[in-house]
Formats: structure tokens, C-alpha cells, sequence
């Protein structure tokens, strides 16, 4: 080895590590991905940790206090050119390791030929084939939540660096500062008239096609419901409708509803962006959903969530369950028997009670601090 090749190789030694990690599918995959990127940072905080996503979850990469750097994936559809462009950023990257938390062949190709000398995947399908390191999961089985799965995966990798991972970490995956928090709940208690004394139960009807869902008279029975159940209790709620890209008629559709109902109901009004969107929800003292990108963006931050899930296997409660902590969770289901997307055998009335009661108890708790 020549002199200038040992100084390269001592620089190299001494740069602090860096990792790419992959999460380029929908806003629910990714919001579940951050646990095992706090899981890597705790493990190794000197390093660089760089992720590929999608444009459309990039605005959201930036607010992750996990990431250092982004790269936006152009997806399978992007031509030769943009590919090139791809390959050729991730070896100038100079990555010592990539977490793939969801392999496709273009993408374990694409770490192939950018020389990442450590590349682990789970094991599944003929992708894994562009891995050294590859970890048997059979995510199909559903035993597991889906962030479970995931923060698995970065230990893996952190054990074929031979590093030892640390003591998991725990929720909140998305830390906001109180003055932040206060801030959204004081802006939109102006925007919408809302009384800060009083829970603010958000609710999310929508589900961008992405997963099964409640029908909004459905929803609408639920939420009348819980307000029933809660001015039993003298409890007073407001409920927040929120909504994604072509859903505002349907939730203000839905807000009109409620408000015949007697619940006092308002639509959040159109954010500035996505990761507006997001930073909206941390005002919530309940989110309610269906099994989507919201929802899980509700639970990354530890608010409280109510979940409406299917029974398929591949989309069971507890394969997506939220990353939130334990006593803030909720979920539902179609009973046994039922058709695994037979949304309509939910028992809306022991739902209401469930979710009803955690508002009660978080608010007694509340007002006695």
C-alpha cells in the first residue's frame, strides 16, 4: 500500500459512520420506521445516519430528529438517467452500512453496485440476493408490530458492525418541545374557537385508498357516541376533522353531521404542507383512524390513539400497531367470525366505552396535575 493510500484509509477509519437507511413507500411505513432509526442513533450517536425516501415523506424525514441527511428516491418509474443519477449520489455517499426496512430488487441493486460493503434486508423474496446480511422476520406471519420488525432490523445492522445496541429506545419516537406543543394547541385554539380546558378529539375519517376503513356514518355514530358517554361523565369535548389530500368535502360533510348531533365539531382547515399536517396533530388529545399515515403519525408523537383495523393478516391490529406507549392505545377490530374486512361487524357501542374512558381517565389525570 502506498503512503497517500494509508492516509486515505486512516481518514477513513476515522470518519464517523455512516449509514443509509430505507423506508421508500407510503407515510404510515415510514412513521413506523422511526423507532429503529432512534434505535440506531442511540447506538451509535456519532453517526451519520442518511435515509431514502420518497418526495412525498421527505417534508417529514426533516422534522425527524434521527436523520442527518435525505436523499429522495425518483421510484421504480424514473428513467435510466435519473437511476444513474441515484447510483452515482449513493457512491459518492461513501456509506459504510444500509438498512433496507423494505426490500425490492431495484433498490438492493442499486446498494450492490454502489459498493456498500455492509447491506442488510429481511429475507425475503429473490431481492435479498444483493444482501450479505440478511434477517429471517416471515412478516407475513403478522406476530410482530410492524416497528418491532423494523427496529429488529437496525440491531442487526448494528451487530454486523459490531457495535452493541443500547437499551431500546422508547416513545415518544417524534420528541416535541412543550413550547412547541403549546404553540400548535394555542394557534389552532385561536384559528377554531376551541377551549383549551376541554379534550380535543381529533378524528380522521379518510384513508387515501390505502388501507380498510369505518364508513363515515359510521364514524359519525361513533363520535356521537363517545360525546354521549363523556357528558355523562362531565366531560365536554371538541372534536377536530381532519382530512388528506380530496377529503375535505367528505369531512366536512361529516363535521355537519355531528354538529346536527349536537357534538361540537369544526374541520381543521387546509395545511401549508404535510409537515404542517403532521406537527398539527400533536395538539390532539385523542387521535382517532383508521390505519393510515395520520394515525401512525399521531402515535409516533404518543398521542393517544383510537385504531380501526381490519382482520386481514397482512393488516392486523397488531402487525400496524402504533408506536405510542401502551396505556395509549386503542384498537379495533372485526370480532371472530366476521369477513376480515368487515368493518361494519365492529361493536361501535364497546368501542365508544373504550375510547370514552381513556378520554375520562387522561382528563382526570390532567386536571389533577
Amino acid at each position: 500500500m502506498t503512503s497517500s493510500s494509508r492516509v486515505a484509509a486512516r481518514h477513513a477509519a476515522n470518519r464517523p459512520p455512516h449509514i443509509l437507511v430505507v423506508r421508500n413507500d407510503k407515510l404510515g411505513d415510514f412513521m413506523l420506521a422511526w423507532p429503529a432509526l432512534a434505535c440506531l442513533k442511540a447506538a451509535a450517536p456519532q453517526a451519520r445516519i442518511s435515509v431514502l425516501v420518497p418526495a412525498y415523506t421527505a417534508p417529514l424525514a426533516e422534522l425527524c430528529p434521527w436523520i442527518d441527511a435525505i436523499i429522495v428516491d425518483p421510484g421504480d418509474g424514473a428513467g435510466k438517467q435519473a437511476q444513474r443519477e441515484l447510483l452515482a449520489r449513493l457512491r459518492s455517499e461513501r456509506f459504510c452500512a444500509m438498512l433496507t426496512l423494505y426490500s425490492t430488487p431495484r433498490i438492493g441493486w442499486l446498494g450492490w453496485r454502489a459498493g456498500i460493503p455492509c447491506r442488510v434486508a429481511p429475507a425475503t423474496k429473490w431481492a435479498q440476493l444483493f444482501y450479505n446480511h440478511r434477517v429471517v422476520q416471515r412478516r407475513s406471519r403478522s406476530d410482530k408490530p410492524e416497528y418491532l420488525y423494523n427496529v429488529e432490523l437496525a440491531e442487526a445492522l448494528l451487530a454486523a458492525q459490531g457495535r452493541q445496541p443500547e437499551t431500546r429506545p422508547t416513545p415518544p419516537y417524534w420528541p416535541l418541545s412543550p413550547d412547541t406543543v403549546a404553540a400548535q394547541r394555542g394557534s389552532m385554539a385561536e384559528t377554531l374557537e376551541l377551549d383549551p380546558s376541554r379534550p380535543w378529539l381529533f378524528l380522521h375519517a379518510g384513508s387515501g385508498g390505502s388501507a380498510v376503513n369505518l364508513s363515515s356514518p359510521q364514524y359519525a355514530q361513533l363520535a356521537a357516541a363517545i360525546d354521549t358517554r363523556l357528558a355523562a361523565d362531565g366531560v365536554r369535548a371538541h372534536w377536530v376533522l381532519t382530512a388528506g389530500p380530496g377529503e375535505a368535502p367528505a369531512a366536512q360533510a361529516l363535521c355537519e353531521t355531528l354538529r346536527g348531533t349536537g357534538v361540537q365539531a369544526q374541520v381543521l382547515p387546509p395545511r401549508t404542507s404535510l409537515a404542517d399536517f403532521a406537527l398539527a396533530l400533536s395538539a390532539a388529545d385523542l387521535f382517532v383512524a383508521g390505519s393510515t399515515g395520520p394515525l401512525h403519525i399521531a402515535g409516533c408523537l404518543n398521542r393517544p390513539t383510537a385504531g380501526f383495523y381490519p382482520s386481514r393478516r397482512s393488516a392486523t391490529a397488531l402487525r400496524w400497531q402504533t408506536c405510542n406507549d401502551e396505556s395509549r392505545r386503542l384498537a379495533f377490530s372485526p370480532p371472530e367470525g366476521a369477513g376480515e374486512s368487515e368493518m361494519s361487524a365492529i361493536d361501535l357501542e364497546a368501542a365508544a366505552t373504550a375510547i370514552s374512558a381513556l378520554v375520562s381517565r387522561r382528563a382526570a389525570e390532567t386536571s389533577a396535575s
